[in-house]
């Protein structure tokens, strides 16, 4: 509170008819701002709102045994087979290679943005819709993409390829155990990428 203080200061008299003057002093008492300002700091605590973690939604399959009639059957059109390698190499393919004596072409790239597995996804989506759209395939009919880990990939590169999917929309994906057939290809295909650089 301001408070006044209007005590007479000492002075010389100025002669005759002429008044004296009160000095008059304010002082401010700014003990109630303490309330105010623990007031304000518990009201904005109390409606900022919090950083919440991020998280990754990833729905897991769950143990319970499903009839093959009830199963979804994955066409060889609309699947992209994307294995996850070391040195954050990424090989894919396009189907599901299920004949071993069929080796799928495998092709290597990174994630960069010219060239990279986010323009593949897109290649693939294109040629998906003009399926579709060509009557070869239904409506229902989209774009499926399995995610195969290696045992020398990183993390990292597993949450680099699952933002992958949701930039590029891809609304049906899958991680799966990479099978030895798929580390096969990823062993011959190297093997011979070695032999044309020695050479």
């Amino acid at each position: 509170m301001a408070e006044m203080d209007v005590s007479s200061g000492g002075g010389h008299k100025k002669g005759p008819g002429v008044k004296k003057g009160k000095k008059l002093s304010t002082r401010v008492d700014l003990t109630p701002m303490v309330d105010l300002g623990f007031l304000l700091i518990t009201f904005f605590m109390y409606t900022t709102t919090m950083s919440k973690p991020k998280t990754m939604e990833i729905n897991m399959p769950n143990n319970e045994k499903v009839e093959e009639k009830d199963q979804t059957k994955v066409k060889e059109s609309v699947a992209m087979t994307v294995l996850l390698s070391k040195d954050h190499r990424i090989y894919y393919y396009e189907g599901l290679a299920t004949d071993p004596t069929k080796p799928p072409e495998l092709k290597v790239t990174y994630f960069k943005p010219k060239g990279g597995i986010r323009d593949a996804i897109i290649d693939k989506k294109k040629s998906v819709d003009e399926l579709r759209q060509k009557g070869v395939l239904s409506g229902k009919d989209q774009l499926t993409v399995l995610i195969k880990p290696d045992t020398n990939s990183t993390y990292d590169d597993l949450v680099n390829i699952l933002d992958e999917m949701a930039i590029n929309d891809v609304k049906v994906y899958a991680i799966v155990d990479i099978t030895p057939v798929d580390q096969e290809f990823i062993h011959i295909t190297e093997s011979a990428n070695q032999g044309t650089t020695q050479k």
